[in-house]
């Protein structure tokens, strides 16, 4: 096999297993549901794919420019994973506490405003960190900066391998949050109820978690100084 194929597989395995646990497509099409609510399919399908195209997005500019912008405003991964996790678990308090989960209305209600309010939150919660989180970030800056420094093309074939199980994972992002409706149709409202109760608990737990594991980075960085 080519050096240059084989670098592909053998970054695109490791992308793909490193990835997929984090950004987890099918579970969190559920918490996506529960950020939406009751909005019609053509909302769902629209918003998973600006999702899905912005999830691509992040992860090539990670690769591109990831590293160095970190490193140009003095901010270690730690901090990224502090920072994350701060995000995710302020979210997932929100939809905890609300008295229903954001977006939430009757899909005969569903107007333009609300389409709109949905559109401006494809980026950020639902891309980043919901989708792809501050664990997927630190995991792509890491594979990247351990790719084989033997050549343009070498390194290429290993960044175009990151790059592809990006891709596949935003393609099942897509098909998960554009039809994630259909994984609560025949839910009643109430057991939908206790059901985003129970998923926005864990997103808190995925952000104290983050966090934590960030500042024990940090702290194991201040003891050893």
């Amino acid at each position: 096999m080519p050096q240059r194929l084989q670098e592909f597989a053998t970054f695109f395995g490791l992308a793909l297993s490193a990835l997929l646990p984090l950004v987890n497509p099918l579970g969190s099409a559920l918490m996506f549901v529960g950020l939406v609510g009751d909005a019609p399919p053509v909302v769902y399908r629209t918003l998973a794919r600006r999702i899905a195209i912005n999830t691509t997005l992040f992860f090539l500019a990670i690769q591109v420019v990831g590293t160095a912008v970190l490193k140009f405003f003095g901010i270690s991964l730690p901090v990224v994973q502090v920072a994350g996790g701060l995000a995710i678990a302020s979210m997932g308090w929100g939809l905890l506490t609300g008295n229903e989960a954001p977006g939430k209305q009757n899909v005969k209600e569903f107007d333009d405003h609300a389409f709109e309010s949905l559109k401006k939150k494809s980026f950020y919660p639902f891309t980043f960190p919901l989708t792809a989180g501050p664990g997927s970030l630190v995991v792509t800056i890491t594979l990247s900066a351990h790719t084989p420094a033997k050549g343009f093309f070498i390194d290429f074939a290993a960044h175009a391998g990151i790059m592809a199980a990006a891709v596949l994972l935003s393609v099942a992002v897509y098909f998960c949050y554009g039809y994630a409706p259909r994984l609560t149709a025949r839910i009643s409202k109430q057991t939908a109820e206790g059901i985003t109760r129970v998923i926005a608990f864990v997103l808190l737990c995925i952000g104290v978690q983050i966090m934590w594991n960030g500042v024990e980075l940090l702290l194991k960085a201040v003891l050893r100084s």
